[in-house]
């Protein structure tokens, strides 16, 4: 058989100058920031008090654990942690802040901006405080109270909880589902329930952070494979089925693979068929973090399954959260009722955390209902939500590219990451959007490799083409400005030879 060959990634493209620059950027900052600590603690030494050992005791933080934060982080604050007021829906009200003393405090200027938003997960547009949802929210609130008071397994588990689990099982294509209140411990706490000692736990390598703790705290042996690449996948578990156990080389008790539906750093969905095939070969259970996906990938909006025409019940566990699409808070966990029986009775988040406040599920249920076409009054508004976000990703990546800006992903992602590389460059383009009343969302490293920094375009449904249009705009004389456009040069002989072989048809 033909070894098969990994895709090439767009990085590959990457010219070596910029590899080259980004590298050397990234080492004088660095160096400077050593040389700034080494001269600063003999010439100011009070400024150093904190990070020196005061009465026998070690600093909490040490010198070198908080140099990235102090010397780099430090610089670019502002474009981080904006304070916002009203609702974070398609524009939003940004306060204006100032510093007079290098981002290490700030002061409100009292003036309020109105921006375009392209960084909230706000995919459906539900993120309203008018309309049916938020009607049914008030109405529940006076009806229901604000909370229970109390964790699900004492007092906390209300009619309104458990007809919502029921939706969201039916919504998912499950047997029954778990709400949990906070969508980063639906991962970090559910997992440990589900493996331990004696069982494997097979991670993409850019899982989010939430899986990556839930694995830590579960106990269990812990392999990690090539991102999104499904041949490094069967190899780790040729290798780990064949090998069991470390020392004992005992068969393992379970073997759970761990994997996103949608990579939000990257903007690239899972191989979820490939996955699945490997599943039938080698038995494996698998587990699907769909917090991007659900309600925004499919033509249902029923998340990755659905956009691949699979069937969910053949995957075991899927996890997703109601933050992004659904405007609320928190997250699920579904699968086979006996398993979400086991959760109830076994996973932290079901016994000692606080069940979902009355106004969080009435907007999870509102929402899903609209989007499953339940709610008559409003039963074509939420495929109309649907279908908007799919015409608007589509239209504004497309763009993109067209433009020569280097994107990543796979068509049809709600969030479309553009490289930016240059450490200089990461705040220089979040300033210039601001100065141009866009809101978007710049990434580096720890958060991703050191060379790729990116900004982060987060599209919705609530965008009209005019927002979009206007974005484009803006982006392009940034881009022009920044020199980000590293692929104009192909597009534009692209173009030509597309021009070129319409003329000699028209002349045959």
């Amino acid at each position: 058989e033909s070894k098969p060959q990994k895709v090439p990634s767009e990085l590959e493209a990457v010219p070596s100058l910029i590899l080259v620059t980004t590298y050397l950027s990234f080492l004088m900052l660095i160096v400077f920031a050593h040389l700034r600590d080494f001269f600063g603690k003999l010439f100011y030494p009070a400024n150093y008090v904190q990070l020196r050992v005061q009465n026998g005791l070690a600093p909490m933080v040490s010198d070198f654990e908080s140099l990235w934060t102090r010397r780099l982080y430090g610089r670019i604050r502002d474009c981080f942690n904006r304070p916002i007021t009203g609702v974070a829906g398609g524009h939003v009200n940004l306060l204006d802040r100032v510093s007079t003393d290098f981002n290490k405090t700030f002061e409100f200027t009292g003036r309020v901006r109105n921006v375009l938003n392209l960084a909230s997960y706000n995919y459906l547009g539900f993120a309203q405080s008018e309309g049916p949802c938020a009607d049914k929210v008030e109405a529940a609130l006076l009806e229901h109270g604000l909370t229970m008071g109390s964790t699900r397994a004492e007092a906390g588990r209300s009619l309104l909880l458990t007809e919502t689990e029921d939706m969201v099982a039916r919504f998912v294509g499950s047997e029954a589902a778990l709400i949990v209140s906070m969508g980063y411990a639906t991962n970090a706490l559910n997992i440990p329930a589900m493996v331990g000692r004696g069982c494997l736990i097979i991670s993409d390598e850019l899982n989010h952070s939430s899986l990556v703790s839930g694995a830590r705290l579960s106990g269990a042996t812990i392999r990690v494979f090539k991102h999104n690449y499904t041949p490094d996948l069967e190899k780790v578990l040729r290798r780990s089925i064949s090998q069991g156990q470390p020392r004992t080389h005992r068969p393992w008790k379970k073997i759970l693979v761990v994997v996103e539906g949608l990579y939000s750093m990257e903007g690239e969905f899972c191989r979820l068929p490939e996955i699945l095939e490997l599943r039938r070969r080698y038995g494996f259970y698998l587990f699907v973090d769909e917090a991007h996906s659900i309600g925004a990938l499919g033509p249902r909006g029923r998340g990755i399954c659905d956009h691949f025409g699979v069937d969910p019940r053949e995957v075991d566990v899927l996890m997703g959260t109601f933050t992004k699409s659904f405007g609320a808070a928190g997250g699920y966990i579904a699968g086979s009722k006996a398993l979400i029986d086991y959760l109830r009775l076994h996973s932290h988040s079901a016994v000692y955390a606080e069940a979902m406040s009355v106004p969080v599920l009435a907007q999870v249920s509102s929402s899903m209902r609209m989007i499953m076409g339940e709610d008559r009054e409003h039963a074509l508004e939420g495929q109309q939500r649907l279908d908007q976000l799919a015409i608007n990703t589509r239209y504004f990546a497309r763009r993109l590219a067209d433009m020569g800006f280097m994107t990543m992903g796979h068509p049809g992602s709600p969030v479309i990451p553009l490289l930016l590389f240059s450490p200089a460059k990461i705040p220089a383009f979040s300033r210039e959007c601001l100065k141009r009343n866009i809101a978007v969302v710049v990434v580096s490293y720890p958060a991703t490799p050191i060379i790729t920094g990116r900004v982060r375009f987060c599209i919705s449904a609530s965008h009209t083409r005019e927002d979009l249009d206007y974005a484009l705009e803006q982006i392009s004389e940034i881009g022009d400005l920044l020199l980000l456009k590293f692929h104009k040069n192909q597009v534009a002989a692209a173009a030509a030879a597309a021009a070129a072989s319409d003329d000699s048809k028209k002349i045959q």
